[in-house]
């Protein structure tokens, strides 16, 4: 990565760093399998240019607050709209006369689009410039959460999540890519307190989310839940029109032509449609439609084949094959986020559908798991370790599924609150952590692709989250679907235990 296709526009020819400086030892290596399982190798941060002259750091220290403000109110739409419809879903039922598998297609379309936007717009940041990605998908917000906020019916209510999903889904991505940028402007890595705002700002909202649904709800209706996106947007927009440097030139090919997208449109299609066909067979597992596999199978098979094929696929399995630590990062984010999205959701209709709590009261009931979040995701920020925290928050995920095992009608309010809290710590604990990972093991010059194949892993727990609920409960939630539910958590957890205490990359990140 030169200077030429990293530095903005706007800077001074005398202030830049050097045309050749050169990234450090295998940053921009397309894996890093020794690194990766070499428990004495030192920490590498892949995302850190070479340093620039003194010169240029004096001029330009970089990371201000006004580049990371529009950055953290756009990566916040997301994970705030995946959480905050939790507690509006029962309200949504009643006004459309549908129940909870119906009402699941909220969650699960969201995601659905989620997954398949985010490595998509993650590589158009890294090609086009994330500064216009970012604006692109905030006009995406907008128009959502105006469609969304007016629906007639329930089909217009899936379509502004689809429109949520794709828009949103350019944050993050985009956000990683605008760090990469400024890192290669000044010359330094990104520092972590600044990563760690940018996963406090997902995290906290996403915390809040249930909270914040509920007394929207209340307040004004479950319309709300939609229509608070467009001020919101509104805000990350103009504040990114401002304070985000213009995209820097991005590299051209040697015959001096613009360069590829290389966008890879099958495999995107392949990708898409094998996970609409899962979903479709996951969301109705209480009358499984066998037949779907056969298709589903089909298409994940021709995917790995073209993936394999393809110079510039959609997802590298080479690099996640040679980068097994990477790989590995994925896995467990996806199924930390499946036992957690399990909570947001199926406990949160079991409180106000078995116990009776109102939308607003079963937000409140929340809160401890919100607050926990928020505070475990500063101190997650400020730890230098990855294993330790983990490991931590595998524990507590297992603890939290055992505890609404025991869950009934007449279980005090006191042990309703013990059990949110028990997912609220780990939530905290593994944004932070596994981000810290996925900055560690993917190469450079990816970031904003690897960022955005992170969120897909959470978005496939959080669709497989929303059909084991379905399952759980039908039509209505229940004492034994929320047992159900619970049962397969503490399993699934216990795996998650086992995964991140015998994966040697984190030995030495303790």
């Amino acid at each position: 990565m030169t200077a030429r296709d990293t530095a903005p526009a706007a800077i001074p020819q005398e202030s830049r760093a050097p045309a050749q400086a050169p990234l450090p030892a295998g940053a921009a290596r397309a894996s890093l399998p020794a690194q990766a399982e070499d428990p004495a190798a030192p920490p590498t941060q892949l995302s850190a240019p070479s340093p620039a002259p003194a010169s240029t750091r004096a001029a330009a220290p970089g990371f201000s607050s006004r580049l990371t403000a529009p950055l953290l109110i756009g990566s916040l739409l997301n994970p705030l709209n995946t959480t905050m419809i939790s507690t509006a879903l029962v309200a949504i039922g009643h006004h459309f006369d549908i129940g909870a598998a119906d009402t699941a297609w909220l969650i699960s379309v969201l995601y659905l689009a989620s997954a398949v936007a985010q490595p998509v717009l993650g590589k158009l940041a890294d090609v086009l410039g994330p500064r216009r990605v970012f604006l692109a998908g905030l006009v995406v917000v907008i128009a959502s959460g105006l469609v969304g906020a007016v629906a007639p019916s329930f089909g217009w209510l899936i379509v502004s999540r689809l429109l949520l999903g794709i828009g949103t889904s350019a944050a993050y991505p985009a956000a990683m890519a605008v760090l990469r940028d400024e890192s290669a402007r000044i010359g330094r890595a990104t520092p972590r307190p600044v990563l760690a705002r940018l996963s406090f700002a997902a995290l906290g909202s996403a915390a809040v989310g249930p909270t914040l649904g509920g007394l929207l709800v209340m307040v004004v209706g479950w319309r709300g839940i939609f229509a608070v996106n467009v001020p919101v947007a509104l805000i990350a927009f103009g504040a990114a029109l401002l304070w985000i440097p213009a995209d820097p030139p991005r590299g051209r090919a040697a015959d001096g032509s613009a360069p590829r997208l290389g966008l890879d449109p099958l495999g995107i299609g392949l990708f898409a449609t094998a996970l609409t066909v899962l979903v479709f067979f996951l969301l109705d597992l209480a009358h499984p439609m066998w037949w779907l596999l056969a298709p589903f199978l089909a298409l994940t098979a021709t995917l790995v084949w073209w993936q394999l094929r393809c110079r510039e696929p959609f997802i590298d399995l080479r690099m996640l094959a040679g980068n097994a630590a990477l790989s590995r990062t994925y896995l467990r984010h996806g199924i930390s986020y499946l036992l957690i999205y399990c909570v947001m959701y199926g406990y949160t209709q079991w409180l106000e559908e078995v116990r009776g709590y109102s939308s607003g009261h079963t937000g409140l009931l929340m809160l401890p798991m919100s607050v926990a979040a928020l505070v475990c995701s500063l101190l997650g920020a400020r730890t230098k370790g990855i294993r330790g925290p983990l490991a931590l928050a595998c524990v507590l995920l297992t603890v939290g599924a055992g505890v609404l095992v025991l869950l009934s009608g007449d279980t005090p309010l006191a042990v309703l609150l013990l059990a949110g809290a028990c997912f609220g710590i780990p939530q905290g604990l593994i944004g932070t952590s596994n981000q810290a990972a996925v900055q560690a093991y993917a190469p450079a010059e990816s970031i904003g692709s690897a960022a955005g194949l992170q969120r897909t892993a959470q978005y496939i727990g959080a669709i497989t989250a929303s059909s084991l609920i379905a399952l759980a409960y039908g039509q209505s939630a229940s004492d034994h679907g929320l047992h159900l539910m619970a049962g397969v958590s503490v399993v699934l957890g216990l795996v998650l235990i086992v995964l991140t205490l015998t994966d040697r990359a984190l030995s030495g990140r303790t």
